[in-house]
């Protein structure tokens, strides 16, 4: 009966550690740090953002979709965004409402570098920088 009871608590004893060992040493990846997005970037005219600052057209800044903002938890983030004509990174200051989950809004300066304003919508590959 001892036996037996020591070689349970040996076997509950390493199935323990064994949890342990996976709850801690499993990686979950970053929303945003690794990741690439497909979407559209937009333009619009930029003034006080949801970050708390003021902007301007002539900076170089993005607005993320409502989805992914989440409380301000991009702001500040840049985020480098390319199309087949063009790359340019930004700044994070403001949140698109009306943006599909990756899709962002360019300030006009930001557009430009990637496409033609007369465009008003193209289709972009971004990440975080």
């Amino acid at each position: 009966m001892m036996k037996s009871l020591s070689s349970h608590s040996i076997l509950f004893f390493i199935a323990f550690l064994l949890t342990l060992n996976f709850t801690f040493t499993t990686a979950y990846p970053l929303e945003g740090r690794s990741s690439s997005f497909s979407g559209d970037a937009t333009y619009y005219t930029v003034g006080l953002g949801s970050c708390g600052k003021t902007s301007h057209d002539s900076q170089l800044v993005a607005a993320l979709s409502s989805d992914l903002m989440s409380k301000g938890k991009y702001c500040g983030k840049k985020i480098k965004i390319k199309t087949p004509t063009g790359t340019v990174t930004a700044t994070v200051v403001d949140t698109c409402p009306g943006c599909a989950k990756d899709s962002v809004d360019l300030s006009m300066a930001a557009f430009k570098k990637i496409g033609k304003i007369a465009a008003g919508r193209i289709s972009i590959n971004w990440s975080f920088v």
